[in-house]
């Protein structure tokens, strides 16, 4: 019903993808709950059924991904439509990994629904099941995320979307990790040739390329005149019409390496670049970029052009196909011989998306340089931080387990996980709160669990890695554990990643996250414990009359949970007086911030810069 029309500056600003997390195949009904809870209906819902007809196959009777595609953009518009009101474009489509494939004669089942709209853009969630009819089996085939643009009606150049109100949990989360997504897709684009620049590519073997099919034997290029009936609502080129077309060609690249009928497994992007109109010839080539064991990577690129005039760029993607056996599992793959220069750039481009998405990349800190970072490194594990603490905070069945003067410690339990929050309202506004919570090195002076903290490494303006030393704990006689004397038993570090961030709209907390990550200059010290933390860190919300509540959070790991068993079973009071000690730093430090102010306002003295000296002051 949809795609891309005018370009849009804006449109070119999320010209990306976002990090996918793989999940495993089920075919369990109760793990195929869509993520919309009963009895709370979206307003901006759409749900698309579809039974799939021979028409919409392969050879194999199995379902065109390039239908399937179809399919999804149109309902990922209508749902954009129906939050605004107004025409939407699709700008990009995030990762897709099709976990299953589907089968003639079963029915599709299509819902979308607008997790965010920022200024001028939105983020719609897209999942897709199947259903069997006969045997009533239900499983998730692949979810993924679209971005949509406002298409500008003419008359008014300032387009401002109305926010969207998350009812749900599962909307609340969304509605919070989306705009880490965002950032993340802002970033994409530098992210492979970081990763290229930074050495951390493994090289190919190179008798294996020698011995492979020339890459250019793979190379398809095909033109489509764009008709009428390939047109949206809009009477520009269809982008679910746009992306078929690229599965087609990419489909035939692969096939004349692996000479046997691939299936697609994964799209690591759709990015529309600018519009098609009806009349353009679309010229489609795709090629083969790099082959591995069991999988290989195709490049499409789809340029339009009239009569007359240049090639218009409109749309590039990488698609992952792997071929199965009569059992289903991969088989192994002949492998490619790049052609010079371009070849051999797409080559290692594609081995460094596999990098990115392979299960294994979660430790990708491990293998870093010394004193430095690389952006995909930081960039995905920065997300994964940030969206588990939203995650976590998101949460509705937390337990209020004691509270006293008003700070209140609430716990959760999750299979073999036990997570705690402790929380209280402050005095002060949510910005001043954030900057002197920010700055891990200052818990110090109120956490009597830090002995020592120092910054290592600061990744970029919100993202800083730490150091903490805390005490070595021992168990008691009567079995429970305490925290020894100084001097006594091992004492524990960890190796921390602290992200900051700041609202991205109305009602949206300050964050600080913090959990652990593998550094290789600073591998386990002789005579201290390397213990790990899951997930933790703060979220600070503004209150009514310049108030703050401050959450603190903690997915215990069974490094932790000696700190804090006691105090969850009622048994001693240091979250309280430690969650106090903060409390009172914040107010005292806000009280200095302000007589500064006032005694140094009329002289122009930077009240910041003057604070800082005076923390560090104290802190020694």
């Amino acid at each position: 019903d949809r795609t891309n029309t005018h370009a849009h500056t804006h449109t070119t600003s999320i010209n990306v993808t976002v990090v996918r997390t793989r999940r495993k195949p089920t075919m369990h009904r109760e793990n195929m709950q869509s993520p919309y809870e009963e009895g709370c209906v979206n307003p901006t819902e759409v749900k698309m059924s579809q039974i799939v007809m021979p028409c919409h196959c392969n050879h194999r009777q199995e379902l065109s991904v390039g239908q399937l595609l179809k399919w999804m953009d149109s309902t990922a518009c209508l749902s954009a439509e129906r939050h605004d009101g107004s025409l939407c474009v699709t700008a990009s489509m995030d990762d897709i990994h099709f976990e299953h494939t589907i089968s003639v004669g079963q029915v599709v089942n299509i819902r979308a629904k607008v997790n965010r709209a920022f200024n001028t853009s939105m983020e719609v969630g897209i999942h897709v099941s199947c259903e069997d009819l006969f045997s009533d089996r239900h499983w998730r085939v692949c979810h993924s995320y679209a971005t949509f643009d406002v298409k500008s009606l003419g008359y008014s150049s300032q387009v401002k979307l109305r926010p969207v109100a998350p009812q749900t949990q599962r909307e609340h989360v969304e509605y919070s990790v989306a705009a880490e997504r965002r950032r993340v897709r802002m970033l994409h684009s530098d992210i492979v040739k970081e990763l290229l620049s930074s050495g951390s590519v493994e090289q190919a073997d190179s008798s294996a390329v020698c011995s492979g099919m020339a890459a250019e034997k793979t190379r398809v290029e095909s033109v489509e005149l764009v008709l009428p009936p390939h047109a949206n609502h809009q009477v520009n080129t269809f982008g679910g019409q746009i992306m078929a077309w690229m599965v087609n060609v990419a489909t035939i690249a692969a096939s004349r390496l692996c000479q046997a009928h691939p299936t697609l497994r994964a799209i690591d992007m759709f990015t529309f670049r600018g519009p098609s109109q009806v009349g353009d010839r679309l010229l489609l080539r795709a090629i083969v970029n790099n082959a591995f064991k069991n999988s290989l990577e195709v490049g499409v690129r789809a340029e339009a052009y009239q009569e007359e005039g240049p090639n218009r760029h409109i749309n590039s993607a990488f698609m992952t196909f792997e071929v199965l056996d009569d059992s289903g599992k991969p088989c192994t793959l002949p492998r490619i011989r790049p052609e010079p220069l371009e070849g051999e750039r797409r080559f290692q481009e594609a081995t460094a998306r596999k990098k990115i998405h392979s299960d294994s990349y979660g430790d990708c800190l491990s293998s870093c340089k010394p004193c430095a970072v690389c952006l995909c490194e930081q960039v995905y594990l920065s997300y994964n931080n940030v969206s588990a603490l939203k995650m976590l905070a998101a949460r509705k069945n937390w337990r209020l387990s004691t509270e006293k003067d008003k700070v209140r410690l609430y716990t959760l339990e999750q299979k073999s996980t036990l997570s705690f929050r402790v929380e209280a309202e402050v005095d002060v506004p949510a910005h001043r709160a954030f900057c002197l919570l920010a700055e891990l090195s200052n818990r110090t002076s109120w956490d009597m669990h830090y002995k020592k903290c120092e910054l290592i490494l600061g990744v970029d303006d919100d993202d800083f890695i730490y150091r903490v030393v805390t005490p070595s704990v021992r168990q008691a006689a009567g079995g429970s554990p305490t925290s020894t004397n100084p001097g006594e038993g091992v004492l524990q570090d960890f190796i921390l990643l602290a992200s900051r961030r700041k609202p991205c709209g109305p009602g949206d907390p300050y964050v600080i996250a913090l959990r652990s990550v593998s550094l290789a200059t600073h591998p386990p010290f002789e005579g201290y414990n390397r213990g790990e933390v899951l997930c933790a860190g703060f979220t600070i919300l503004e209150t009514n009359n310049n108030m703050s509540l401050i959450s603190y959070y903690n997915q215990a790991s069974p490094e932790v949970l000696p700190y804090i068993s006691t105090d969850i079973a009622g048994l001693s009071s240091s979250f309280y007086h430690t969650f106090c000690s903060c409390s009172h730093l914040i107010k005292n430090l806000n009280s200095l911030d302000q007589s500064l102010n006032d005694i140094f306002h009329t002289e122009r003295i930077s009240v910041i810069c003057f604070r800082h000296i005076i923390i560090i002051s104290v802190f020694l």
